[in-house]
Formats: structure tokens, sequence, C-alpha cells
């Protein structure tokens, strides 16, 4: 089959690969939409350490089973007995492992394979593309979840306008929170979202000095980031930290100590999260999902190229095996 192959820092080749191996009980899906994670421009940078070369990336994946059956790919395969898989928790899993980091190859290819429990159904009113942000979206899901169960509410701030940010926006105001704000630099992507998405998102200056907000999602993490939302969180507040950006600074700890302000870090989502948030698109609750690019899987190091350029407006690119170069 073909598959793009990450063969080190910023080098991505289309070529010709070994079929996925097929372990006992596992399910084959022939691949029809695959998005660019942000993680996956980290190991593309050569920024992570767990994906070596060479190794197919990508773990946001739509397409069709053996038996034609219209499936989203949940990536996190958990040991199923230990005691975070056993409580529902088997994000936690210490056993865990996911597509797009060895030993299991990702999604820029023709197929993957995967246990069925990690086959998710989709209904006829989404497409491929829209079912590929089911992973991503799960993230926010989760992240929300989690944040309105300590106590998180509106008015609520999120921090980024890429994918985990937007989905996150999309998941507070489909589980109740009815006063969002979403920051984010790019003037361009500000347009698509406003264009696209319905989102008015605002750039940093633009907030109050005064802490205003309940809830604060950081979907970047960064330290600019993290900081920003030590500051704007208000007291007794909640931050819902996602963003996988860089590991150290930006927290103000004693601010967050005098002011009892919770932090929670939310590592994707659980089976039953992500099942949520399926169900949750199927039902229009999460808007249009039309905010992706589509391209050609064959042009996929060009996709990662522009987006290390910063010259795509949509949040999301979808590569595509069955789409022809050029399309």
């Amino acid at each position: 089959m073909k598959a793009l192959v990450y063969q080190g820092p910023e080098d991505l080749v289309y070529r010709t690969v070994s079929p996925p191996h097929v372990a006992h009980g596992a399910q084959v899906v022939h691949i029809q939409s695959s998005g660019i994670c942000g993680s996956d421009m980290h190991a593309y940078l050569g920024h992570d350490e767990r994906r070596p070369p060479p190794l197919i990336l990508g773990h946001e994946v739509s397409g069709v089973t053996d038996g034609g059956r219209r499936v989203t790919v949940n990536p996190l395969v958990g040991c199923g007995v230990c005691r975070a898989c056993q409580s529902g928790r088997d994000n936690l899993c210490p056993n865990r492992q996911i597509i797009s980091m060895p030993p299991r190859e990702g999604g820029f290819a023709e197929a993957v394979a995967l246990p069925p429990d990690n086959l998710i159904d989709i209904p006829d009113t989404l497409s491929f593309d829209q079912a590929a942000l089911a992973e991503p979206i799960a993230c926010g899901w989760h992240a929300v979840r989690l944040a309105r169960e300590a106590g998180g509410s509106a008015p609520a701030l999120v921090i980024g306008g890429g994918t985990i940010g937007v989905g996150a926006a999309l998941c507070l105001a489909a589980q109740g929170v009815d006063e969002i704000t979403l920051v984010e630099p790019s003037v361009t992507r500000r347009d698509y979202l406003a264009r696209h998405v319905g989102i008015d998102a605002l750039d940093a200056a633009a907030l109050h000095d005064t802490p205003r907000f309940n809830l604060v999602v950081d979907a970047v993490g960064i330290a600019a980031t993290r900081a920003m939302a030590s500051s704007h969180v208000r007291p007794g507040g909640v931050i819902a930290h996602i963003g996988l950006g860089s590991a150290e600074g930006g927290l103000d700890i004693r601010r967050m100590t005098l002011q009892e302000i919770t932090f929670i870090g939310t590592y994707t989502y659980t089976a039953a999260d992500f099942r949520a948030t399926v169900a949750a698109m199927g039902e229009g609750r999460l808007g249009r999902l039309d905010w992706t690019e589509t391209r050609p899987l064959a042009e996929g190091a060009r996709a990662f190229s522009d987006i290390r350029a910063g010259t795509v407006a949509a949040p999301k690119i979808i590569l595509k095996p069955q789409l022809p170069e050029g399309d």
C-alpha cells in the first residue's frame, strides 16, 4: 500500500510500504480521511522522541472496514485489564498504545488495523472528513467534562484557534456553557473562524486586565498561554490544560494557591468521551464541521510544509489517500 512516511526532521516521503499487520481479532480500516494534528507537526520537526523515524504518522482517521462499515477510529488502545482501564480511565492505561507511535503505525496510509472496540460507527449524515475530526474534538469534550465536574462554568476562555481550541469552544457550547471567548493571534485564522465556524475570535490584547473567566481552556500549552490562563481565571476558577506545546514555565503558582484556582491536566479522552463526541457530532450539536481543507495524501509533504510556514487558514488539513495528486 501507499503511505506518507516520516524519515527525519522535515522529511516526509510518499512511498510503497507493507500493508498493516493484522493481529488476532483486529480489523482493517481502509482510510478515507486522515487529519494532520499538532503532535504530527511536533514529530515532523523532530521534537517528539516518542515518534522516531521511520514511521507513519497520523491518528485522526475515518474510513471503511472490510465488512463495509463506515467508521471513525479511536486511536488509543488500552490493555483493558489494568485499574485505569477497569475504572473507565483507559486514556491513563500504563500500557496504552496509540497509532502513529511504535509499535503501531499511523493513519497517513491507505489502511490501518485496530481492535474492533476502537472502531466507532458513524451515521450517513457525517462525511469522512467530518468524522476524522472526532479525535481532536474528543480531546476538547474530555477537557470540558472534567473542568465542569470541577466547578468550571461560564464565562469561559479558550486560548488557541487551532483544531483543539475550536473543538473545545464547540464542546463548551454543547455541554451548556453559554458565554465563550476564544483568543487567537493570527488575523488570517480569526477571519477564517468568523466566516466558516461562526466564532468571532479576539486577539489576546483585547482581553481586559481584570480576571473574569470561571473556566479557561489552554489549547496551546506554552509558557505564554499558561501565563495568560493564570492571569485571566477568576478566584476559585478552573484551568483545563490540553496543549502540549512546551513542558515548562508560565503558571503563576502563587496566585493559583492564594486564589484556590484548580488546574487540570487533560490527556486525550476516555472511550466513553470519544463515543459521546461522535454522538454529539451526529446530532449536529457541534456545528457544521466544515472548517477543513482537503489535500491528496500524495501531497502530504507539501501540506506539512505549508502548515510550518503559517500559510494555512483552516484549522485542519485532511489528507485523503484516494484523492489524485493535483486535485
